[in-house]
């Protein structure tokens, strides 16, 4: 298969190529790695590839035979590195399959490469020391987005149609909205993160994905969710299979709409008037849509202060956890400066002010589940502004505690955290662009805890209404010229 063939299918059509008989997985493989070859030396998104020994039987699973790509953390591939983006992991190989890895083989997957990370996922560009920069598809000077910018400059490069993710802070949903991508953030205890962890940054983290299209996403997540043997919780199982939401029509909606963050971040114009056409769009749909004011159950200080802690306690358990296994210092010579500031920033946080955080983190929960009460779905922009320059999100932060480094990320994501801190499903849709650049601009849908049904039937309404996956960007493995968003959304 050529791979302006390859390129033109998402996952679900590559797997019904493969069940008819008409290509084989070795050629969908040779496809993807030539893929790889052709794109990743401008966008530096796969930081290896393996020669696969998985050989899935065509049509014996929904994905059977389709190519696909890890994230360098959080999933375990046994004798495969994972190296979380770090020096200080440098080397780490796996010892055998997590649970999520045993389901994506069970999928039919094959799974021939990892993807870029920032260092232990902390941060929300892929700018490692270790990897160097993933460059944005779109434009190659901005950056991709992060924690899973490999993962979604790879898919949107055309390197596979699909691939996994992970979403603590908007690590999904901020490379989709920059890449022009779909991505979903699962709710809270949907997707197992054992066996080795029970939950990651007291559950704000959770496995997904980011894809070309709705219904690639709704079936891969219909395999990687449920629980497995001592899980703590887990989300209840949906009535019917996500992939069947796709295409089930939503009905008429009520969707509260935010137009401007927490905190006080002030929306880019070109993203206020994305926001607009949504709702316009919307409207036309048949929905509900109205401005809402959203209480998010702590002043922003005090969220972005208890996240803080949560996050770096985390983190400086991790990093001791690898110092201690690699025999290895903590200091600059293996971590960056955010990750080390916020290594000595958890090691101050006291017992009290830890479960004073936890505490935090029900109370936002609780106020944005009365607010689903009342409305369906809420509406945001993923991010304030369009895709930003490589460095923005990094410059100076080696003079940033580990306070300030959160504050950062959350001013530069405001309106993404609040979902992971609630554990609700949310999910990046990119119905719109920025009308004087044409980079891709994300809207952000948040739906309660436990309801990606309605979510999945939302993206694929949209998906139909004004469709998105033929659109191209300038490093495309297809080999031709990308093809830009006009002012309308439309393809030129």
């Amino acid at each position: 298969m050529k791979v302006s063939e390859y390129v033109s299918f998402d996952a679900v059509g590559l797997a019904e190529l493969v069940a008819k008989g008409e290509v084989l997985p070795a050629e969908l493989e040779a496809a993807a790695r030539e893929a790889v070859q052709t794109v990743d030396p401008r966008i530096n998104a796969v930081v290896e590839t393996w020669e696969t020994d998985d050989e899935p039987v065509a049509g014996s699973a929904p994905l059977a035979g389709v190519p696909f790509l890890i994230k360098d953390i959080a999933v375990a591939m046994a004798g495969r590195r994972m190296e979380l983006g770090s020096r200080l992991a440098a080397g780490n190989v796996a010892g055998a399959d997590s649970s999520l890895m045993q389901r994506f083989r069970r999928a039919g997957l094959v799974t021939f490469g990892r993807t870029a990370t920032p260092e232990m996922a902390y941060g929300i560009s892929t700018e490692s020391a270790l990897y160097g920069a993933t460059r944005n598809p779109w434009d190659l000077e901005r950056s991709a987005g992060g924690s899973s910018g490999g993962a979604a400059a790879a898919v949107a490069a055309g390197v596979v149609p699909v691939a996994h993710g992970t979403d603590a802070a908007g690590s999904l949903r901020i490379p989709a909205a920059y890449n022009g991508l779909f991505g979903i953030k699962p709710t809270r205890g949907r997707v197992s993160m054992g066996p080795d962890v029970d939950e990651v940054f007291n559950g704000l983290a959770v496995h997904g994905s980011v894809s070309r299209t709705v219904r690639d996403s709704a079936v891969l997540l219909d395999q990687m969710r449920g629980r497995e043997s001592g899980d703590p919780y887990f989300a209840q199982q949906p009535s019917r299979p996500y992939a069947e939401e796709v295409i089930r029509d939503p009905g008429s909606l009520r969707i509260g709409v935010l137009t401007q963050a927490w905190g006080g971040r002030r929306t880019a114009a070109p993203v206020t008037d994305a926001l607009s056409r949504t709702v316009r769009l919307l409207e036309s749909l048949g929905h509900q849509v109205e401005e809402a004011e959203v209480d998010l159950g702590a002043d922003w200080e005090e969220f972005v202060l208890a996240t803080a802690r949560l996050m770096t306690v985390n983190l400086t358990t991790l990093v001791d956890g690898l110092a201690a296994a690699f025999d290895r210092p903590v200091d600059s010579s293996t971590l960056e400066p955010a990750t080390l500031a916020g290594y000595h920033y958890g090691q101050r946080v006291g017992g009290a002010q830890f479960l004073t955080a936890l505490a935090m983190r029900n109370r936002v929960a609780r106020s944005l589940g009365r607010y689903f009460d009342a409305y369906d779905v809420l509406l945001t922009p993923t991010l304030p502004e369009p895709p930003v320059l490589l460095g923005t999100h990094t410059e100076g932060a080696e003079t940033l505690d580990g306070l300030g480094w959160i504050e950062r990320i959350n001013d530069l994501s405001p309106f993404t955290m609040p979902f992971n801190v609630a554990g609700t499903p949310a999910m990046s849709v990119p119905l719109t662009a920025d009308a004087g650049t044409g980079l891709p601009v994300g809207m952000q849908f948040a739906a309660g805890y436990g309801l990606e049904s309605r979510l999945f039937r939302l993206a694929g309404q949209l998906e139909q209404a004004s469709p998105w996956s033929g659109r191209t960007p300038t490093v495309w493995a297809g080999n031709h010229a990308g093809r830009r968003f006009s002012e309308a959304g439309q393809t030129k």
